[in-house]
């Protein structure tokens, strides 16, 4: 499943540098799926839809830091654990139980993303 983060945010930004895939933005940055991965141009996600990875994307969140379950792999491919909770002062980095994926749905997300 992927990472939320929670209202319990202190807008520290620990966990946006620790994203392997760039997931993790400031709360009303927009979003690109281009930001940390291979992705360039017209690209077809896994769910079928068709976006250009360079355009910028609604925020998901304008207060607090928030992670784009489209891009979040819980850090499977690089790492043991999420990064972004490994490294969270206040434990606000939980798993979204409205995203819950298996491993291998997070494996094959991360080879899309980095066209492995």
């Amino acid at each position: 499943m992927a990472i939320i983060i929670t209202d319990e945010c202190i807008n520290c930004g620990a966990c946006e540098p620790e994203c392997p895939n760039t997931a993790i933005y400031e709360g009303a940055d927009d979003w690109r799926y281009k930001d940390g991965t291979k992705l360039s141009g017209k690209v077809v996600l896994p769910d079928g839809t068709e976006v250009d990875a360079e355009d910028a994307q609604t925020p998901i969140s304008d207060e607090v830091y928030y992670i784009v379950p489209g891009k979040c792999t819980e850090c499977k491919g690089f790492h043991d654990e999420p990064q972004c909770a490994a490294v969270c002062p206040v434990d606000c980095c939980i798993p979204d139980d409205n995203h819950v994926e298996t491993e291998e749905t997070l494996l094959n997300r991360q080879a899309f993303l980095h066209n492995e």
